[in-house]
């Protein structure tokens, strides 16, 4: 924790300078008011010197203003320092989390990475925040205060020897028994966020299946964990504040029944007493402030950790040190590749070799798990090969810059995402600067013209997150529309045509095979109509390639291929 604070609050070293400053005159004021307090009660109540009251009363009055004043200040500056922590470390968060592969995604899992980003850095943010103002604020008064003790009566202040450490020893306790149910409440949120962002993604299938109850079941037993655990660290500050605050009482009752025997014996005035009760009452009250922020700081703790663990996280694809530039041909060769995932015994791919061009379509087809998928990830780099090399336009890809090697590659993933926007704003993501008429052009090409014409608002009808709003059909449509929009050198369709009926299948790859004459084309499918006239057949069965050739020859050599087409066509069709 206290690495990620000093790192990113190291930018605000001028405001968190003026913000000490300004708590040390509201420390020193709160110090010098109990003593100007004793002066009136002894020099002027006790003689009867109004004059003296007055005087003295009116400068306990500008002492209070300034002390005001100060605190104001210094309480914006502290909120607006915290704030600012607040927005870099989650800034740089994301950033963190834009730069890893899809293996760190897995590895920490959305729902937790969402957590750390808000609810973990709000729980750092609101210990700075109590940092500026209380941490810092508390030790000054309590020193100040012993201090200010000993000087009115050394002898009475023994009573601080027996109170200060009987609070430290409880607060000490306190927090080391919460400091792992902070822990363990952090990690029952990220359930409730992963149990709820499954059934609100799921909610279809949930309903479909009458699943609602099973559903209600899982998330109330998340649910009832959280709170429990919750429970447990309510019910030990439970009987913290108590506990506090009983000390500070008894402390009271000890420092008048003392104190009221040393002024019956004349050894102190009363005035000394009034300032010393209240020297000990800040003192105490500062060590209250402390045990508000030992409340804070487990949980903090433990927020801060997890960011942490987040921001030392490398990712496992990087670029280069000095990134390799090449032309835009659009040329794609896989050497020899294999992939494994970490951990994994048998390769997901191996001995995947081919080259595709300009001008080409190159089909990919298999059975379920083939690693078809795996195959075309590897293409826009989301993993990095075990083994061989992938090559783009000749040059290995991970000599390349990832910007650079993205802006070759024109993706329409397996599951269509659309972003909360407008029709045109999920279009443009292809080329943000593209003219309305450049859109409508990408639309056509895609089969979306139609649709998006009939709705009301055009290119401006909204789209919610995800698409939620369309069907699946128009989904892939559009984020075909998007890929045409880019206008890269090498396309990829990771089986972006499932959900279209065979009349739309066939337009848009006519459409396509115009716009795409130049460039290279990666189809992944499952259905044969859709990759039967491509100018090559990638046939991949158990991580292998076990055929490769155009439509006829495979028929004629490919057991494999055989299968899939007459699982699906009739021999007159397949011919």
């Amino acid at each position: 924790m206290r690495r990620l604070i000093t790192t990113h609050l190291r930018p605000y070293r001028r405001q968190l300078v003026l913000v000490v400053s300004l708590l040390l005159v509201q420390a020193i004021a709160n110090l010098y008011l109990p003593n100007l307090n004793a002066d009136i009660i002894n020099k002027g109540v006790v003689k009867g010197d109004t004059h003296y009251i007055v005087t003295t009363g009116g400068l306990m009055l500008v002492v209070t203003l300034s002390m005001g004043v100060a605190a104001v200040v210094a309480v914006y500056l502290s909120a607006r320092t915290a704030m600012a922590f607040g927005r870099d470390v989650r800034g740089a968060l994301f950033s963190k989390v834009q730069s890893f592969s899809q293996m760190e995604v897995n590895r920490f899992g959305t729902p937790s990475l969402i957590t750390r980003t808000t609810n973990d850095v709000q729980q750092v943010q609101m210990l700075v925040l109590m940092a500026l103002t209380m941490m810092v604020m508390a030790p000054i008064m309590c020193v100040g205060g012993i201090f200010m003790a000993l000087r009115m009566n050394a002898r009475l202040s023994l009573l601080l020897v027996v109170i200060l450490p009987v609070m430290g020893v409880f607060i000490g306790v306190m927090v080391r028994k919460a400091t792992p149910l902070f822990r363990q409440m952090q990690v029952k949120i990220d359930r409730i966020n992963q149990v709820l962002r499954e059934t609100l993604s799921g909610i279809r299938v949930i309903r479909a299946f009458d699943r609602t109850e099973h559903e209600e079941r899982r998330f109330d037993e998340s649910n009832v964990d959280l709170t429990a655990v919750t429970l447990r660290v309510t019910r030990l500050f439970a009987l913290m504040m108590p506990t506090i605050m009983l000390i500070m009482n008894l402390s009271t009752i000890a420092v008048m029944w003392f104190g009221s025997i040393q002024v019956g014996n004349g050894r102190m005035e009363v005035g000394n007493l009034t300032a010393f009760l209240t020297y000990v009452v800040q003192i105490l009250f500062s060590v209250l402030m402390a045990t508000i922020m030992f409340v804070m700081v487990p949980r903090a703790a433990a927020s801060a950790e997890r960011i942490q663990e987040v921001l030392d996280t490398d990712p496992s694809v990087l670029d280069p040190q000095t990134p390799a530039t090449a032309p835009r041909l659009g040329t794609l060769e896989f050497r020899d590749v294999e992939f494994r995932y970490p951990g994994a015994e048998d390769a997901v791919l191996s001995g995947i070799s081919f080259s595709a061009g300009p001008g080409e379509v190159t089909a990919i087809v298999g059975s379920t798990g083939s690693g078809k998928s795996t195959l075309v990830n590897l293409v826009t780099r989301f993993h990095d090969v075990t083994s061989g090399a992938v090559l783009v336009d000749g040059t290995d890809i991970r000599e390349l810059a990832q910007q650079d090697l993205w802006g070759r590659i024109g993706l329409v993933p397996q599951r269509a995402f659309l972003f909360s926007g407008t029709v045109a704003s999920n279009v443009r993501d292809g080329d943000e600067h593209a003219s309305d008429e450049e859109v409508w052009r990408a639309l056509r090409v895609a089969q979306a013209a139609d649709f998006v014409a009939e709705m009301p608002e055009g290119l401006e009808a909204p789209i919610t997150q995800g698409g939620t709003n369309v069907s699946g059909g128009q989904r892939q449509r559009l984020a075909i529309a998007r890929a045409v929009l880019k206008r890269p050198e090498i396309y990829v369709f990771d089986d972006a045509f499932s959900a279209l009926d065979f009349t739309t299948d066939a337009l848009l790859r006519a459409a396509l095979r115009a716009e795409t004459a130049d460039a290279t084309v990666l189809i992944v499918a499952q259905r044969v109509g859709t990759i039967m006239h491509a100018d090559r057949i990638l046939v991949l069965a158990d991580g292998s390639i076990v055929g490769i050739g155009t439509h006829e020859q495979l028929l004629e050599t490919c057991d494999t291929y055989q299968e899939i087409v007459y699982s699906q066509l009739s021999p007159e069709e397949a011919a």
